[in-house]
């Protein structure tokens, strides 16, 4: 679902004057809020940690500083990324096991959540959240923003927005939180135009007569195959990454600094009940240590962006007023 982007407060501190632009090379300086994250360890209770799901020592058993290492299963679509083995050596010497429990898709990490079968997951951004809330009737929360991405335009045919030619066609994916994007995308660049202000638009929302090119919905793991036979397509960054397609010839994409991209902010989850857990509170930090987080826009061929100044408390502020808009109360 695509937002109103009048109806969010400013929170990307950290992106702006960023030019939507991704790093190159690692942050200097401290990580992300670590005084207010070494705070809560030492205010939040021990008793109050999560049960964990594992045969070992779990959250809810014994802190990090227990000689036996807290268990903390992390449900990821990315368990070969390289960052990964980083924040796992500095969990440990926080006392912290970090175990990664992989899926092949992104249907089943926040249920598997939800039932205790993982402990955290890291794979969606706030707008997929709030959608899978609405529909499932749960309440996960996000505890921690990771990365934010621009959403890009790419041809196979043409170097820039204005080759592209007046009633050409351009591959969109299908599914409705990319496709409200995607469409605003489209938009931005002069490629179509939409009826009204809709906040969640969708094909039907285009108007026709003022708009460049025609719109055609696929799967989003077709969109990159489409190229082929369109003019151009949206493409997310995880299909470009296994493409090889080189970030940096998109003709066109969102700017990620800008309000009406809060949505998808990527995002780290957990249950609701353990959105207060130190441990888990210690592994967010930890992901913005300087050697991780540049591993981790490097995973995404540099066009991630790191979100490091949004409190925990504003991206469920975020994800509220997301699932108000999708027509859910929680």
């Amino acid at each position: 679902m695509q937002h109103n982007p009048t109806s969010f407060e400013p929170v990307i501190v950290a992106l702006k004057n960023r030019g939507g632009r991704a790093p190159t090379q690692p942050k200097k300086g401290p990580i992300m809020n670590k005084n207010k994250l070494l705070a809560a360890l030492a205010a939040v209770p021990l008793l109050a940690l999560l049960a964990g799901c594992s045969a070992g020592p779990a959250a809810g058993d014994q802190g990090p500083s227990s000689d036996a290492p807290v268990i903390v299963k992390i449900g990821v679509v990315d368990e070969a990324q390289d960052y990964w083995p980083l924040l796992i050596e500095k969990a440990k010497a926080e006392g912290i096991d970090v175990q990664l429990v992989n899926f092949a898709g992104y249907t089943e990490e926040n249920p598997a959540l939800s039932q205790k079968q993982i402990d955290l997951n890291l794979f969606q951004h706030l707008q997929y959240l709030g959608q899978y809330n609405v529909e499932a009737g749960d309440d996960l929360v996000p505890i921690g923003a990771t990365l934010i991405y621009p959403l890009g335009l790419y041809s196979n045919e043409y170097s820039d927005v204005k080759s592209i030619p007046k009633g050409g066609t351009v591959a969109v994916p299908n599914d409705p939180t990319n496709l409200a994007r995607a469409l605003f995308v489209l938009q931005a660049a002069d490629l179509i135009t939409l009826a009204g202000t809709p906040t969640d638009p969708t094909v039907a929302d285009i108007d026709k007569a003022k708009s460049k090119v025609a719109v055609t919905p696929i799967d989003a793991a077709q969109t990159v195959a489409s190229l082929v036979s369109v003019d151009a397509a949206i493409i997310n960054n995880n299909f470009l990454t296994d493409a090889g397609i080189d970030p940096a010839t998109r003709l066109f994409a969102d700017d990620p600094s800008l309000e009406s991209a809060q949505p998808y902010i990527n995002v780290i989850v957990a249950r609701a009940e353990d959105k207060d857990n130190p441990v888990f509170a210690t592994i967010v930090a930890l992901y913005h240590e300087a050697e991780v987080e540049a591993a981790a826009v490097k995973a995404s061929a540099n066009t991630g962006i790191p979100v490091t100044d949004v409190t925990p408390a504003e991206l469920q502020k975020i994800l509220s007023r997301i699932q108000k808009l999708a027509g859910g109360d929680k």
